[in-house]
């Protein structure tokens, strides 16, 4: 949606990029000024001696500058929703300018009835339903008084052939511009059920995700500290009396924690990626994603620059990382034809680099629209909102035929952890 430059509602984007539109409305533009120009040339032919000449001259090439600069070259269809109601003044004045120039030339010069074609169109496609037919009438009205002026004598099919041509041109453009309406409401309703549909199984798969968690979280955390706790409170009231018992108490309880610590750090591992459960750390865990990823078709490196520095990075950033390294191998082998990669992880004193290189075709990042439908672009959407919620950036070089390089960079120093002991 965008508003239009003369103070146009907003507008729909698929109308004003739909390029079957934006083909008729250059075909429609062109035929105008062909018109006018042979019109023009008709009339110096036969009356360049007349007095009324210069006039007819100067008339032509106000009508042609106010088309041009007046806002009806650039006239896109109205959507649906606001199409019965007027547009905006300037938007009408304009309209209106160029209709009265021409009729003020047609009065003077006859022959210049058939540049109301365009105009038709431009009618149609600006003003309310109703308006437009009357203006669509009026038009017609003054070729058909212009063509009897023109003729030696009256005849019946001047009178009937331009009502008849401007009837047909009406019906098959509110037609088509029906059919067009909907199409697109059609489409819409696609995408919105998609949508819907969608954002449905994201809702179930995380009720489904909660209620595993939370089965899992009850048959053992919390089924174990209720245990600690009631083993705590019997050491309590049998220490003074039975200190053996009690410190047996304790010692269960010191037993069931250890169990339920392992519980918890079993859940952490479920929830991180399976690279990383492992152990080793993130660099281990791009050596085994580039193991698993190279194959006949392409070879995977990796290359660890840390320069010596141990900073350590939390889990969540470690996981962000790996994903991204994951998302973007995934659309090298899918999209790129590339036949070798490169993992490069860098530490520096403020921040954990990670570059994605490779040899493939390459793309256009600035034409990537990430639409709904575009693999790549819903991964490198769903990458840089990894970055975001880390306070990292993620930058991606690449130009058709030159591969691509994707980097992801995080802060270290929000990141940092302490070293589990």
């Amino acid at each position: 949606m965008r508003p239009d430059p003369s103070g146009s509602p907003p507008e729909d984007t698929a109308s004003a990029a739909d390029p079957d539109e934006r083909r008729l409305a250059t075909v429609m533009h062109v035929v105008f000024y062909v018109l006018l120009a042979t019109c023009l040339v008709r009339f110096l032919q036969r009356h360049a001696e007349e007095p009324r000449a210069p006039w007819v001259i100067a008339l032509t090439l106000v009508l042609a500058l106010l088309y041009a600069i007046g806002g009806v070259p650039n006239a896109r269809p109205r959507p649906e929703r606001v199409r019965d109601t007027w547009p905006p003044a300037p938007r009408l004045a304009r309209l209106g300018a160029v209709v009265v120039t021409w009729a003020v030339l047609v009065v003077v010069a006859p022959s210049f009835a058939w540049v109301a074609v365009p105009l038709l169109y431009a009618a149609l496609r600006t003003l309310p339903t109703a308006a437009a037919y009357a203006l669509v009438a009026f038009l017609t009205l003054l070729v058909v008084l212009a063509q009897l002026a023109l003729a030696p004598r009256f005849s019946l099919d001047l009178v009937i052939g331009p009502a008849a041509v401007a009837t047909l041109a009406t019906a098959v453009f509110t037609h088509a511009r029906r059919q067009a309406d909907r199409q697109r409401a059609l489409i819409d309703d696609l995408i919105r059920t998609r949508r819907e549909l969608a954002a449905t199984e994201r809702r179930e798969g995380v009720l489904a995700e909660r209620q595993r968690l939370s089965m899992e979280i009850h048959d053992t955390l919390a089924q174990g500290l209720s245990s600690q706790q009631m083993l705590l409170q019997a050491a309590l009231r049998t220490w003074e009396n039975d200190p053996a018992t009690a410190r047996g108490h304790v010692r269960t309880a010191t037993s069931v924690t250890e169990h339920n610590l392992s519980e918890a750090r079993r859940f952490v591992h479920d929830l991180a990626p399976a690279d990383l459960a492992r152990g080793g750390g993130l660099e281990a865990a791009l050596r085994l994603l580039a193991a698993r990823e190279s194959g006949a078709d392409l070879t995977v490196r990796v290359h660890i620059d840390g320069g010596g520095r141990t900073i350590p990075l939390s889990d969540r950033a470690q996981s962000a990382l790996l994903r991204i390294a994951q998302g973007a191998l995934a659309n090298v082998r899918e999209h790129s034809g590339a036949g070798t990669a490169a993992l490069t992880l860098t530490r520096l004193d403020d921040q954990v680099v990670l570059d994605v290189a490779d040899d493939g075709r390459g793309f256009d990042p600035a034409a990537d629209t990430g639409a709904p439908s575009d693999v790549r672009g819903h991964g490198i959407r769903a990458m840089r909102a990894r970055m975001r919620q880390l306070g990292g950036t993620l930058a991606i070089e690449s130009a058709p035929g030159e591969g691509a390089v994707l980097t992801a960079a995080v802060p270290v120093t929000q990141h940092t952890e302490e070293t589990p002991r």
